[in-house]
């Protein structure tokens, strides 16, 4: 199949391009040709009207729930989640129910994605049995059935002699450790920021300490090993500083950052008790999200993902202390990012692709993408102009605890093209299969 893209405005900082009116010329899933002038013999051809092209985008922290929680999410919904979303490709997180900690669980993800999937999936594996800490889970066979790295997201690794056996299996393997730093005996039962908006509500403190020295801990041993340790939905000023440190040192660290921990804060739970904002790392400061959004724009924080989590109406729907953690929000990660952060001069274009296609492909260890010929098509079409509003009913996800229900945005993603297939086509999600 031919396709050609008219009338784009093309932005790939891999290649220094940045060029409006810009033309895409792709044929059996490779991008051919890219300039202007472009003509093909026959195919399709689709005008963009000026909308941005990018690479594809990439999110390393989904929860599909798939194995084990289909009334959640399944594998499909997540994928048409995240193809609405704008991305081509998302790494889904192990706790699941059976936990991904063998290469069976890990192929049954993969060859389902395969099937039903509308965007490219990639599993993470987790680093110990049951994500209990205790025992290696089975590492090897999980790379051999195309795990990308190890985490026990979720939960975290407790024991720091663990964490080093692990890192060092890891190391062999030539896979990053994704770390969910928290110390448990620290946090507690903790369901909250720990600070006066947990003292007004009542409600247990968990202290940022709780995830700081687990990301101080984790990357000394990193630097022990030799593994590139990736520091998971950092949330806390301090907890930047220490990956700003650990940067300037050597170590192999790279960390990532959520939407949630830069546009909302714990004064976001009022009296109301809105569960959706019960989230893990809780939300911070507003001192501490301007810390997260300043390393952004610095170049501290490698990638941009969403922790997309969904949970059911009826589990969210109880005492703020028994409601499981999490959000969704890969349906809301683009349109933010652009509203919040390039629209207002914070970032420019060419870093959001950074964040949210380079450096998450690059920390995973994928297949790099550009707008470049030879290059798999795999690419996002953003309309940056235009307005929405963020309703329940807006959503492909199953799952429908969004904390930025109601905002109005500005800037969505309106077309995704996997493989030079389209998997959504002006905002709607087609039928077309990716072709893998």
């Amino acid at each position: 199949m031919a396709l050609l893209l008219k009338n784009a405005h093309v932005i790939d900082p891999q290649v220094g391009l940045n060029e409006e009116g810009c033309e895409i010329l792709i044929r059996d899933g490779v991008i051919v040709e890219v300039g202007h002038g472009l003509s093909m013999a026959k195919g399709v051809e689709r005008d963009l009207g000026g909308k941005v092209v990018v690479p594809g985008l990439v999110d390393i922290h989904v929860h599909l729930r798939d194995p084990g929680q289909e009334y959640k999410e399944d594998i499909e919904s997540g994928t048409r989640a995240a193809a609405h979303g704008g991305f081509t490709d998302i790494c889904c997180m192990p706790n699941t129910n059976p936990i991904i900690d063998t290469g069976s669980v890990v192929e049954y993800v993969a060859s389902k994605a395969a099937k039903v999937g509308k965007c490219r999936v990639h599993v993470s594996g987790a680093c110990t049995k049951g994500e209990k800490g205790e025992a290696l889970s089975e590492m090897g066979d999980m790379v051999a059935h195309g795990a990308v790295m190890f985490t026990d997201d979720g939960r975290g690794v407790q024991d720091a002699g663990m964490m080093r056996r692990v890192m060092d299996y890891a190391a062999q393997f030539g896979k990053a450790v994704s770390s969910h730093c928290q110390d448990e005996s620290l946090v507690g039962k903790g369901q909250i920021n720990e600070g006066a908006v947990s003292t007004r509500l009542g409600l247990l403190g968990w202290p940022a300490a709780g995830e700081e020295i687990q990301i101080a801990r984790d990357i000394e041993i990193s630097k022990l090993t030799g593994c590139p340790i990736h520091v998971q939905h950092l949330s806390s000023a301090h907890g930047l500083d220490l990956v700003r440190r650990g940067k300037e040192d050597g170590a192999k660290v790279t960390c990532e950052v959520t939407p949630h921990h830069m546009f909302l804060t714990e004064e976001s739970i009022g009296d109301d008790y809105n569960t959706y904002f019960k989230v893990n790392p809780p939300l911070r400061t507003a001192e501490d999200a301007e810390a997260v959004v300043a390393g952004v724009i610095d170049g501290t924080v490698d990638c941009i993902v969403t922790d997309h989590a969904p949970h059911a109406d009826h589990e969210k729907a109880c005492e703020f202390e028994l409601a499981p953690f999490g959000m969704t929000g890969i349906e809301t990660s683009v349109g933010l990012v652009v509203d919040k952060l390039v629209r207002t001069g914070k970032i420019t274009w060419e870093r959001m692709i950074e964040l949210m296609s380079v450096n998450p492909r690059r920390v995973i260890g994928i297949e790099r993408v550009a707008i470049e010929p030879g290059s798999r098509a795999d690419l996002t079409v953003i309309d940056p102009d235009l307005e929405w509003t963020v309703t329940p009913d807006c959503f492909e996800s199953k799952s429908k605890n969004c904390g930025f229900t109601g905002w109005t945005i500005t800037g969505r993603a309106t077309d995704v093209y996997v493989g030079g297939y389209a998997t959504m086509q002006d905002g709607a999600i087609t039928s077309e299969p990716i072709h893998l």
